[in-house]
């Protein structure tokens, strides 16, 4: 039974992945920012069955290293062991480069691409003390394809590909997996617009989500470590 910690996973796809794991009889940690919003998910992860034991929500700045380690210690003390962590939050500021703030510049990488690196360092241990698992790093094709006024957002994920790719090497003879999930556009509320916005053509969280459970259950002997994933008939320029 898999036991898991979802970052960002009050809504949009790391809610998606959430439910996808508990819908599979796994257990999750959920974090988010606002405690209200992560009561609501941790009540909607729970109402199926016998799910609400195995839904615990955190409320956990990625920021904050004191606080990234003690949700890895209490999900694997509440769980008894970790065997997946999901880096799926993230942030962003969209701002041409000469008037971008300090304050958002730092939020940015500090959330995105930091708050990673805290989530992957605590939990490779609790990791190889299961034997093996499961890092994925929910990215995005940003990290990839620039655009003016996606300074912040695109650095922070281009370093979290590259952050992701050296860890997959570093931890791979542990039996933990390490891989980057890449998305293309997504109808979610994430850059302010409406989460049914561009709904027609945008993925979907659930589409992001399933890519997610094919990893985990993709046989041992193999490592999809990049995977990128788009629209298929995106919005014609």
């Amino acid at each position: 039974m898999t036991r898991a910690i979802v970052t960002g996973g009050s809504r949009g796809i790391g809610h998606a992945i959430a439910r996808d794991i508990v819908a599979a009889g796994g257990r999750v940690t959920v974090t988010g920012l606002d405690q209200a919003r992560l009561d609501r998910a941790v009540a909607d992860l729970g109402r199926e069955g016998d799910a609400a034991s195995r839904v615990a929500g955190a409320r956990v700045d990625m920021r904050d290293r004191a606080a990234v380690d003690a949700l890895v210690a209490g999900a694997e003390q509440r769980w008894g062991g970790l065997d997946v962590l999901v880096n799926n939050a993230g942030v962003g500021e969209f701002e041409p480069v000469e008037s971008m703030t300090d304050e958002q510049w730092a939020r940015v990488i500090d959330t995105n691409l930091t708050g990673a690196f805290f989530g992957m360092r605590a939990a490779i241990p609790a990791l190889r003390r299961a034997g093996g698992g499961w890092i994925i790093n929910i990215a995005s094709l940003a990290g990839r394809n620039y655009f003016p006024g996606g300074g912040a957002y695109c650095a922070s994920k281009a370093g979290l590909i590259a952050l992701s790719e050296a860890v997959m090497q570093e931890v791979r003879y542990d039996r933990i997996r390490v891989s980057t999930v890449m998305p293309g556009s997504v109808a979610t509320e994430f850059s302010g617009r409406g989460a049914a916005e561009g709904g027609d053509w945008r993925l979907a969280p659930d589409d992001v989500a399933e890519v997610v459970m094919d990893l985990l259950r993709h046989p041992g002997r193999s490592l999809p470590s990049r995977i990128e994933i788009r629209p298929s008939m995106p919005k014609k320029k």
